[in-house]
C-alpha cells in the first residue's frame, strides 16, 4: 500500500463530496493513519462526514487564520506527522460573482489569508510533528496565466497560493519536506457551490478536456494527493500536477 504506516494531517473535509474527504478515504485504504483537522460552525459537518470514512479519525481544531490554534497545532496533534494536505479556500461573497472591481480591500484581505498565506502558516504550524521530512500537498484550481470568470479575487488567491507553494519548496526542502499542489478541474464541492456562475466551468471543462472530465468525481483528484504524499516522488517539489481531464494543455 502506498501510505503503509504512514501519519497525515488532512484539512478540509467537509462533507463526502469534498476532495479532501476523498484524500482522507484513499489515504485509509492505503494505510495510513490519519487526523482530520476542523473548526466552529463547520466542525458538526465535519464529525458526520468522518464518521462515513473506514476508520473514523481524531477531530483536532484548527481555524488558519486563528494564530493560538497554529500555536497549538503541534501539541493538538496525536501524533507526529509524514504528510499535510491542506484544502483551505474562502473567500467572501463580494470577492466572486464578477465583482473584481467593487471587492473592498478588507474582504480581500480575507481570501488572501485563508486561502494563500495559510498554506505557510500551517506548514509551519505542523513543522514541529515533521521531524523527519514527508510532505505538503495543497488542492489548488491553476490560475498561473489567465483570469477566469467569476472567480475573482479567489483567483488572484490562488495565484498567490501557487507561488507561495514554490517558496515555501524552496525554505522547507533542506528538512526533507516536500511541498506540491494538485490542480483539479472543476468539481461540483460544496465550495464550487457557492461560486456565483461556477456552471460556466463545468460546461467548457466538458467540451474540451481531452480526456473528458466528471464534475462529480472527486477520486482522480485525491489519487494525485496519495501519490504526492507516498515515497513514490522523493524528489519533486514545487510542482503543480493538473488533474483535469488535460484542460489545461489544450488552446482555443
Amino acid at each position: 500500500m502506498l501510505l503503509d504506516g504512514k501519519r497525515i494531517l488532512v484539512t478540509g473535509v467537509l462533507n463526502d463530496q469534498s476532495i479532501a474527504y476523498a484524500v482522507a478515504r484513499l489515504a485509509q485504504e492505503q494505510g495510513a493513519e490519519i487526523v482530520v483537522s476542523s473548526f466552529g460552525r463547520v466542525m458538526n459537518l465535519t464529525r458526520r462526514a468522518v464518521r462515513r470514512l473506514p476508520t473514523e479519525p481524531e477531530i483536532v481544531q484548527l481555524d488558519v487564520s486563528d494564530t493560538d490554534d497554529l500555536n497549538a497545532l503541534a501539541e493538538r496533534l496525536p501524533f507526529d506527522l509524514d504528510g499535510v494536505v491542506h484544502a483551505i479556500g474562502f473567500a467572501p461573497p463580494s470577492c466572486l460573482g464578477g465583482g473584481f472591481l467593487d471587492a473592498p480591500w478588507e474582504d480581500v484581505a480575507i481570501a488572501m489569508q485563508v486561502s494563500a498565506y495559510s498554506l505557510k502558516a500551517l506548514a509551519v504550524a505542523a513543522l514541529p510533528r515533521l521531524r523527519d521530512g514527508g510532505a505538503v500537498v495543497g488542492l489548488d484550481f491553476d490560475n498561473q496565466s489567465q483570469a477566469w470568470p467569476v472567480y475573482d479575487w479567489m483567483g488572484v488567491a490562488k495565484a498567490a497560493f501557487e507561488s507561495t507553494a514554490r517558496y515555501l519548496a524552496r525554505e522547507l526542502g533542506p528538512r526533507q519536506i516536500r511541498v506540491n499542489l494538485v490542480s483539479a478541474g472543476p468539481l461540483r464541492t460544496l465550495a464550487a457551490r457557492s461560486i456565483p456562475g461556477f456552471e460556466h466551468f463545468e460546461s467548457v471543462w466538458s467540451e474540451r478536456a481531452p480526456l473528458g472530465w466528471d464534475i462529480r468525481d472527486t477520486e482522480p483528484a485525491a489519487k494525485a494527493v496519495i501519490a504526492l504524499l507516498s515515497d513514490w516522488f522523493p524528489a519533486t517539489t514545487g510542482e503543480m500536477v493538473h488533474v483535469d481531464g488535460g484542460f489545461h494543455a489544450i488552446g482555443a
